[in-house]
């Protein structure tokens, strides 16, 4: 991590950090009782998980995690969409600090150890 505290210095760092690093932008909090069930306040989401967006236009929404950008550090959820001037349907991208991940996707076994279960 940088440690200035000038915010463009932060912001170039976030911008031009390697994947390996931007991995660990992409960790969103966990609902109490999956904290509970694995010992984990926050997880990388990946895809499979569902979650719950608690921030912006579609707060509330609850889906399945279609896919992570890790290059660009953010989520697309099932069901979630905006309208493009030519009618299009397309996916919203969303950044995983503003998702609450509700089921775990338990595919990864190395994952649900994270919490020591």
């Amino acid at each position: 991590m940088v440690i200035s505290s000038q915010p463009g210095k932060q912001r170039k760092f976030r911008y031009n950090a390697p994947l390996h690093v931007k991995g660990r932008f992409l960790d969103a909090h966990v609902s109490e009782d999956v904290a509970k069930e694995h010992g984990v306040k926050t997880l990388r989401v990946i895809e499979g998980d569902t979650v719950k967006i608690m921030r912006g236009d579609h707060a509330g929404t609850e889906g399945k995690v279609r896919g992570v950008d890790v290059k660009h550090e953010s989520v697309t959820v099932d069901g979630v969409s905006e309208v493009k001037a030519d009618g299009k349907e397309v996916p919203r991208k969303i950044h995983a600090s503003n998702l609450l991940i509700t089921k775990i996707n338990s595919d990864d076994e190395r994952r649900l150890k994270k919490g020591g279960k």
